[in-house]
């Protein structure tokens, strides 16, 4: 299988950002690599085995570490399953599944099924939520209830806009090396600076060959058959998926849709407070 990576020293240069990251957490930590019939997933294990499960799902163009700082304080209530997605600049494998099918779901409870996880609780980011909504499509079992926050394959967002904010940006990095040009394309999606998504994300969109599907959407009568219990945290100034147009489609759709959030202001990617009153709805909800 052809690599992922446009050369070795491209992937060096972006796990060695990986490894930061995951440390500068200040974390106790473990891997384990789980063989599932579509490649190697890598999992970061955090917190006390005693504790009840939550496996967490990171967005596109990302990594475990990254999941595990955006729900930072779920170590305190739960042990925590981080898992690398295929096919993204992390430490799984480099193995390309379809959005159109369900590959995504089986290989996730191919994962949960491994690591012999019980009645557990879900929760992702962006394109993390459509590999969960792709895994509860798939089957609900062993599956407690999950919660979304600025999912993919709800809804779509106007692709103009996309287009000339986000797209046209990244492919002039891509072609200027000029930084200013990731700054701009992550000040539409990112409600606060990071610093860390601005080294990472240069390092991504010069060395690996990025996935440009189309983000397919959930169809009505696969999102009626799901039993499993929604919470869905919306962002109302979300470029990609927009909130308040998510939530009306939610509210039609799902007939397990227990909780729905709209973070007012809030683009795609949330701030760091925002993120701890996600954290916090986890651990109340699930008490």
């Amino acid at each position: 299988m052809k690599s992922l990576y446009k050369s070795e020293t491209g992937k060096a240069e972006i796990l060695n950002l990986y490894n930061q990251k995951l440390k500068g957490l200040n974390i106790n930590y473990q891997y384990q690599d789980v063989e599932t019939s579509f490649g190697k997933t890598n999992v970061i294990i955090v917190g006390d085995a005693s504790k009840p499960p939550i496996l967490i799902v990171h967005g596109s163009n990302g990594c475990a570490p990254i999941a595990l700082e955006t729900y930072s304080g779920l170590e305190a209530h739960f042990q925590v399953f981080a898992v690398d997605v295929l096919a993204q600049p992390n430490k799984s494998a480099e193995t390309r599944l379809s959005m159109k099918n369900d590959d995504y779901g089986k290989w996730l409870h191919e994962v949960i099924d491994h690591l012999k996880l019980k009645n557990v609780t879900l929760a992702g980011f962006s394109f993390g939520g459509l590999v969960i909504l792709k895994a509860l499509e798939f089957k609900d079992a062993n599956i407690k209830e999950v919660f979304l926050t600025a999912p993919a394959y709800l809804v779509n967002g106007n692709p103009l806009k996309a287009l000339f904010k986000v797209f046209i940006p990244m492919k002039r990095y891509i072609k200027t090396k000029k930084v200013t040009y990731v700054e701009r394309f992550l000040n539409e999606l990112f409600t606060e600076k990071d610093a860390f998504a601005i080294e990472f994300l240069s390092k991504v969109f010069l060395h690996f060959k990025m996935d440009f599907s189309p983000v397919p959407i959930i169809k009505t009568q696969a999102a009626k058959a799901i039993k499993t219990s929604i919470t869905l945290i919306a962002a109302k100034n979300d470029l990609m998926f927009p909130g308040e147009k998510m939530i009306k489609r939610a509210n039609k759709i799902f007939p397990s849709l227990k909780k729905v959030i709209l973070l007012e202001q809030s683009k795609h990617v949330q701030n760091s407070v925002d993120n701890k009153r996600i954290v916090n709805l986890i651990h109340v909800d699930f008490e």
